[in-house]
């Protein structure tokens, strides 16, 4: 996979996300696109990941050459995921410009590899993060470490930039 970082956004975010901020995240879509972001990452996992993927193949006509570039843990994260989120999971991976498994089984460390991933191809990240423990709250931190700017939609507040987390 060729990545040009500088025109790359990834997505991190709770598995319990409830669609509400659907609409915020089409615009800042959209506000980056008009920025020069064209190529978006996501982690495919379920909540979050699944609906910012889907916003981005519902903004494709709208806006020509954005692209989705799925990054797949490991082949089968899918098996556990509701029928509902599977349908979906199958549906992105079968839309999107490309997609990258990045180990063949599960193995311990498998999501961090690809949280890891995730931040390190991307020089921006939107979040949809209400500050509680684990691979949301990892990645953000991987990314105020790399100074990445950060934009969290779980707040809907304009503009709202994580940086002074470090």
């Amino acid at each position: 996979m060729n990545i040009e970082k500088d025109i790359t956004v990834s997505f991190t975010g709770h598995r319990d996300y409830d669609n509400s901020a659907n609409e915020v995240l089409a615009e800042y879509i959209r506000r980056l696109y008009a920025e020069g972001f064209r190529i978006f990452l996501c982690g495919m996992a379920r909540g979050f990941d699944l609906a910012a993927g889907e916003c981005v193949l519902s903004l494709r006509e709208e806006l020509p050459g954005l692209q989705i570039r799925c990054i797949i843990p490991f082949r089968g994260q899918e098996r556990s995921f509701s029928k509902r989120d599977r349908e979906r999971f199958s549906r992105l991976v079968a839309q999107a410009d490309e997609c990258v498994i990045l180990e063949e089984r599960y193995r311990a460390g498998a999501y961090h590899q690809r949280n890891n991933f995730l931040v390190d191809n991307a020089s921006m990240l939107i979040a949809y993060y209400n500050g509680t423990k684990g691979g949301t709250h990892y990645t953000i931190h991987r990314a105020l470490k790399r100074d990445l700017s950060i934009i969290n939609i779980c707040l809907h507040r304009e503009g709202e930039l994580f940086n002074d987390l470090k």
